[in-house]
């Protein structure tokens, strides 16, 4: 019995040594690759937002830009491509295409050049992934172990690009399956994601950080940060909801790409005059910066930044909502933040950290971005924020391939995908294992195990 102990020991060391060292050569390499094309795209798109903000007349060819980037699209036959094909991957181990990856690249770039209102999450999500996905398949992994790699370059290339890295890692492990942690992805994740933070940062990545005064934990505060918080959820489901419908109105007016992308960048155009500035277009970093650092911010700056976003989007241009999010989150706390007595900037802040929650339904990612992004401060304000607006978001998200294993609210499962309705929990039902409700014995059709990550 001993030795067959000692032998199964020695099993599980070998194995446990094999894997350790398989996932930190992929993790060095991910990261690297990563890094370092993280770091470029980074600089370009700094590049971009500069020069746009020097040469205002750039908006003026939007239109232009759009067809050029649907253009791309079709000729590289990727359209309809995008971060849920990566998701999907990820879950499935299936392959992605190469080519993905200079077309994110570039149609980013070109949008944040000429002014459409968007963020780079999408593509660090995309390019990151395909990344991981080549790299796991020039590796051999298996199907398994290939989705591993595929989160792990998601995770390396969004750390790259915000300089978050233990965001980053938890963000992929929790994303797809809300309530489901993807352990295996934490390690080589992790490695990777600090590994391409550091590269990102030789190459003249900013990661995102800011310094602010939280107030001292009181019960009255805490009350007002509770009211923000849930008005966050609700904003965060606005705007998800105004994505779905603009996608809609552009899909049932406007059939053709080519002049769907012309139609909405001439609008964004018209927009950005009558607006009479430039502060809608683009990421818009000044502004989060502003209302976080100085506490100002316009009280209409969250709603038009939802308009101006849902409109680049889904009309064809490329580049993600996150910093969306985050400026659309900043700038209602700082105004809504005022209203209930807490201090601006701090407000702006937690309204940044709560909008994300909502949007993405990563909870405790949300907290962790916060304690990266503000340096821990604030950080019991920051938790009850991440968990209200996550409450009182619903079951919606900017991710349809996302799936929310337990309710919001109860304690049992609801398998539900993401959907874009303000529902608190009144539709969903408790299912069993292979997706009936035990009440009725129904198939639930919004199910789907292999979906759900299990």
């Amino acid at each position: 019995m001993t030795d067959q102990n000692n032998e199964q020991g020695r099993r599980w060391a070998k194995d446990y040594f094999a894997y350790f060292v398989k996932w930190i050569i992929l993790s060095l390499v991910t990261g690297a690759v990563c890094g370092v094309t993280g770091g470029a795209f980074a600089r370009c798109v700094s590049w971009a937002t500069q020069f746009r903000s020097v040469n205002g007349w750039m908006i003026l060819f939007l239109p232009a830009a759009g067809l050029l980037i649907v253009l791309m699209y079709q000729k590289l036959k990727l359209s309809g491509v995008g971060t849920n094909a990566v998701f999907d991957s990820a879950v499935e181990g299936d392959s992605l295409k190469f080519r993905l990856i200079p077309a994110i690249f570039v149609g980013t770039v070109l949008t944040h050049l000429f002014g459409g209102s968007a963020g780079r999450e999408g593509a660090a999500l995309q390019i990151g992934g395909d990344i991981g996905n080549h790299i796991g398949q020039m590796f051999r992994f298996d199907e398994e172990d290939k989705k591993i790699a595929t989160m792990t370059g998601m995770a390396a290339f969004f750390a790259a690009l915000f300089g978050t890295p233990v965001t980053a890692a938890v963000f992929v492990a929790t994303v797809i399956s809300v309530g489901m942690v993807k352990h295996a992805a934490l390690v080589p994740g992790m490695i990777a994601s600090v590994f391409a933070a550091e590269v990102a940062s030789l190459m003249g990545a900013t990661p995102v950080h800011f310094q602010i005064e939280a107030p001292d934990v009181s019960p009255l505060m805490m009350g007002k940060v509770m009211v923000l918080a849930a008005a966050c959820g609700l904003v965060s489901a606005f705007f998800v909801m105004a994505l779905h419908y603009a996608k809609g109105l552009y899909e049932r007016f406007l059939k053709n790409p080519y002049l769907r992308v012309l139609v909405g960048g001439a609008v964004i155009v018209g927009l950005t005059f009558l607006v009479g500035n430039q502060d809608y277009n683009g990421a818009g970093v000044d502004v989060i910066a502003r209302a976080i650092g100085q506490g100002q911010a316009r009280p209409w700056d969250f709603a038009m930044k939802i308009l101006f976003t849902a409109l680049t989007l889904e009309a064809g241009f490329k580049g993600g909502e996150i910093v969306p999010t985050f400026y659309i989150g900043a700038t209602f706390g700082c105004v809504f933040g005022q209203l209930l007595g807490i201090p601006a900037g701090f407000a702006a802040a937690v309204g940044f950290a709560a909008m994300f929650a909502g949007v993405t339904n990563t909870m405790i990612t949300s907290i962790l971005l916060a304690a990266e992004v503000f340096g821990g401060a604030g950080l019991p304000y920051f938790g009850v924020a991440c968990m209200l607006s996550f409450v009182f978001s619903g079951y919606n998200g900017l991710f349809s391939s996302q799936v929310i294993i337990f309710s919001k609210l109860r304690a049992r499962r609801v398998m539900k995908k993401v959907d874009h309705r303000v529902d608190l929990d009144r539709d969903c039902r408790a299912v069993t294992g292979d997706g009936r409700e035990p009440e009725t014995g129904k198939n639930n059709e919004e199910y789907d195990p292999k979906r759900g990550g299990l």
